[in-house]
């Protein structure tokens, strides 16, 4: 027992000169080895994020001022160009009234969603599986289905004659547009319910009990606690949806080509329209436009929501 004792006392003064002993000189030493890890984990995907990404925009953002071939110069004569063409200004505008439409909509059915499944505990678990399958489904599966559904001889259609009313073309109407933001929040709402869950189990349950202590109902926690609690969360979760609304195209696309009706022509069909065309300044300054809105739009959205003065 003595030489147990006397080793054990000895430990912490071997580990002391241990961790005193002096760096090779030539060696990194585990200080800066710490320090520099992070950046040696971040560097390949900054530098593919410099290869894919920064150095192409910013050969979009010189070709938006040359002609077609790159070679001359032509000042803004592209952005004129852009801003007075009728198809840019009709893509556009259907753009920012789908996202407009989209993305609130589409944030209050995933936070419903995900406050009820929280509620259910135990059971929510099948939910999150259940809203999360759409997200698995291929492009090409989701487009049968809405032929299946909405095509004039499709499954609604059958339904609504069956029930004496006229038959409606969906994709070939004003319809289309609210067929595709169905199609979206449908697709969509499963994602950005799992956003919201990660943010409610980041409120601390010791809020809501003192807000039951001072007699705060369901409804009062909701508006005081949970929503407040959420503003980080709801920053993500609208920048995410935001660049999602992007990759509804592909539906669009294959359902009503390359010109669908009017309204769900967006900017993704004018883009891959005028890339055909081989349009490329026209093409390169409208793309620098968009990246400035949206550029301009997750800025305000950070202001507003993503800033510790937001909690």
């Amino acid at each position: 027992m003595p030489k147990q004792q006397n080793d054990t006392a000895a430990r912490p003064r071997w580990n002391g000169l241990w961790r005193q002993r002096p760096t090779p000189r030539g060696s990194i030493s585990p200080n800066k080895m710490n320090r520099a890890a992070p950046y040696l984990f971040l560097a390949p995907s900054l530098a593919g994020l410099c290869v894919f990404v920064l150095v192409p925009f910013a050969d979009a953002v010189r070709r938006s001022f040359t002609d077609a071939m790159g070679s001359r110069f032509v000042g803004v004569a592209n952005y004129a160009s852009v801003l007075g063409n009728s198809a840019f200004r009709l893509a556009a505008g259907n753009t920012a009234r789908f996202i407009g439409v989209c993305v609130p909509l589409l944030l209050c059915v995933s936070l419903l969603l995900a406050v009820a499944v929280r509620a259910a505990k135990d059971g929510g678990r099948i939910f999150k599986t259940t809203y999360l399958i759409p997200m698995a489904i291929p492009v090409a599966s989701i487009v049968l289905l809405w032929q299946a559904l909405f095509h004039r001889q499709g499954l609604v259609n059958a339904v609504l004659s069956a029930l004496g009313a006229q038959p409606v073309d969906f994709m070939g109407t004003d319809a289309a547009f609210w067929v595709l933001i169905g199609t979206y929040v449908w697709k969509n709402a499963g994602y950005d319910m799992i956003l919201w869950m990660a943010g409610l189990d980041g409120i601390s349950d010791s809020l809501y009990e003192a807000a039951r202590v001072d007699g705060a109902g369901a409804w009062q926690c909701f508006w005081r606690v949970t929503l407040p609690g959420l503003l980080p969360t709801l920053f993500m979760t609208a920048v995410l949806s935001l660049l999602n609304t992007f990759k509804v195209f592909r539906e669009a696309y294959l359902v009503g080509g390359a010109y669908p009706h009017d309204s769900i022509y967006l900017l993704q069909h004018l883009f891959n329209n005028w890339f055909l065309d081989l349009d490329v300044g026209r093409l390169c300054a409208a793309a620098v436009l968009i990246a400035a809105v949206l550029l301009a739009a997750i800025l305000l959205l950070q202001k507003l929501w993503g800033g510790e003065d937001a909690r």
